[in-house]
């Protein structure tokens, strides 16, 4: 018997990294699986026995048809993961006005979009689970602390993580817990490309920022995708019952 069987789930970005190991983990905690991103992750549905369906979480229309498809093909909705997201590495100087919209846009209107339009759903099946059904929101240590040419980054993932706590009040009476995760830097493809951009910003290698960067983190290394698919998991369920409006960083110590 799994923590979440029973419940239907529902992740954003899921081709990959977070997104992925997420919908992974929720499987195998027994629940059904729908996965979303750009093109559709058939192959992962596959491997985890879900749905697969291409979602832009900035459209409104995709969102309402999205809705329509889980209920009809899984019958609601229990957990919704927030987990699309970009990322940028650039000076507040060189940011442009489209660099801005386009992150908010994904980073932010897409949990907005997604939370507005799981709502109905949601709220039908919460009666079913002594937790409530839930909302869980990938923000980022960047959603809690600044960091130098990431201020665009900065503001799309603190805007989540008030988000998330003004949705927990809110949602509360219909027994929706809405709670954010806040991953350090994690070994998946996005952690990655952080690595190649700050190697690149400091005229250094990629081990050695690998190096610098697990040293910041006072348990030595970067973390697991699996790190972070496990709160998801715990959120997600009855063992998260009294835990609503709180960000749960998953971070080896960095914003200690």
């Amino acid at each position: 018997m799994g923590d979440l069987d029973g419940r239907i789930a529902l992740v954003t970005g899921a081709s990959r990294g977070l997104g992925a190991a997420a919908a992974r983990a929720l499987a195998a905690a027994g629940a059904r699986v729908a996965v979303t991103d750009l093109a559709a992750p058939t192959a992962l549905a596959s491997e985890i026995g879900g749905i697969a369906r291409a979602l832009d979480v900035t459209s409104e229309a995709d969102w309402t048809a999205t809705m329509d498809w889980i209920e009809a093909g899984l019958g609601g909705l229990d957990i919704l993961v927030n987990n699309a997201g970009l990322w940028l590495f650039k000076p507040v100087s060189e940011t442009t006005l489209e660099d801005w919209r386009r992150l908010h846009a994904v980073n932010v209107e897409g949990v907005f979009l997604g939370t507005r339009a799981a709502i109905p759903l949601l709220a039908a099946r919460a009666p079913k689970w002594r937790g409530g059904t839930a909302i869980v929101n990938l923000s980022s240590v960047a959603g809690i602390e600044g960091a130098a040419g990431a201020t665009c980054y900065n503001s799309t993932k603190g805007a989540v993580r008030l988000f998330t706590k003004g949705c927990a009040k809110e949602l509360a009476p219909a027994r929706i817990r809405v709670n954010s995760v806040h991953p350090g830097v994690i070994d998946t493809d996005m952690g990655r490309v952080l690595i190649d951009d700050f190697a690149q910003a400091q005229g250094v290698g990629n081990n050695e920022v690998v190096a610098s960067v697990s040293a910041m983190h006072p348990l030595g290394h970067l973390g697991e995708a699996q790190n972070v698919a496990d709160a998801v998991v715990f959120l997600a369920g009855d063992r998260a019952a009294f835990t609503t409006g709180s960000e749960l960083v998953v971070d080896g110590g960095l914003t200690a």
